[in-house]
């Protein structure tokens, strides 16, 4: 099973996104997700800038796999992934239905999480267009996960999201703006401010989701390092690991460990715990609200 480093979702400085690739460099992870996927107003970072990011990746042994966004809303948008699907060196992730058109007849690329496959007949038909890897949706169960895994046609990979904030949806209303009273097209960029998004809690305190720009994701950190069997008997080919903060290269040692049967479960789920800034959960995968530990 190989460790694949999800897309950064968050919006860091500049030289923090180059620190952390240049760290993610010498980590466990195999396979590296680059690219901006949820809002296209972030700038720290050009296409040539993620290229460079990805020459420095590959010839560092690792796959690099470019990743398109989610929510394509300007021609500004339709430009940038043109760039990506026709970069002629590197894989590349779509994660919306446009982007899988455009990669039509391109051969070994990815199906996103954010396509929501959730049947063999939709897989077959993303085969049919050139999709060599499927990234199952976050709040899958094991049951879905195994059955669609099984009917896979030949030669295609099954991904699943196996640690960190779930990325549950996107709005074209921006809600870290909206928070803080500004307009979405006059933000200030109010997400380099929170490095892991902004935390939202009920009324009585609790932890509830958080606010990441146009995208809303768990206030958890979703782990199914408890679950490796169960994964491994769905036919899962990559875990994805999703970036945060802090501890990413940790996490993807614990991970690695774990895969490699050189740390039980139990010990591992509790090293991940350790490192996490909020409980961790797995409601998803158990067919129970996914902020829920099974």
């Amino acid at each position: 099973m190989k460790l694949a480093l999800g897309p950064l979702l968050y919006y860091w400085p500049r030289a923090a996104v180059l620190e952390f690739y240049r760290q993610a460099a010498t980590s466990a992870a195999d396979v590296v997700y680059l690219g901006e996927v949820v809002c296209s107003r972030r700038h720290e970072l050009g296409f040539e800038d993620w290229i460079a990011i990805a020459g420095a990746l590959s010839a560092a042994g690792k796959e690099v796999v470019l990743c398109a966004q989610a929510l394509t809303e300007s021609e500004g948008d339709l430009k940038l992934l043109r760039r990506a699907v026709g970069n002629g060196r590197y894989r590349v992730e779509a994660n919306d239905w446009g982007a899988a058109h455009l990669l039509s007849g391109h051969a070994d690329w990815v199906a996103g999480p954010h396509l929501n496959v959730y049947n063999p007949q939709t897989l077959a038909l993303l085969a049919e267009l050139g999709a060599q890897r499927w990234v199952a949706p976050p709040e899958a169960t094991r049951e879905l996960v195994a059955a669609v895994g099984a009917a896979r046609p030949a030669g295609v990979e099954v991904e699943v999201f196996a640690h960190g904030r779930v990325p549950l949806a996107m709005s074209a209303r921006c809600f870290t703006a909206r928070r803080l009273e500004r307009q979405k097209e006059d933000c200030g960029y109010a997400c380099l401010e929170h490095p892991d998004g902004l935390l939202l809690k009920t009324r009585d305190g609790e932890p509830f989701l958080a606010l990441n720009g146009v995208q809303t994701q768990s206030a958890t950190v979703y782990s199914l390092a408890g679950d490796i069997a169960a994964l491994c008997t769905a036919g899962v080919d990559l875990v994805r690991i999703s970036p945060q903060a802090h501890g990413t290269p940790e996490v993807l040692a614990t991970w690695r460990s774990l895969v490699d049967a050189e740390l039980a479960p139990a010990a591992a789920r509790e090293a991940l715990a350790a490192l996490a800034r909020q409980p961790l959960a797995n409601g998803f995968w158990h067919g129970r609200a996914g902020r829920h530990a099974v």
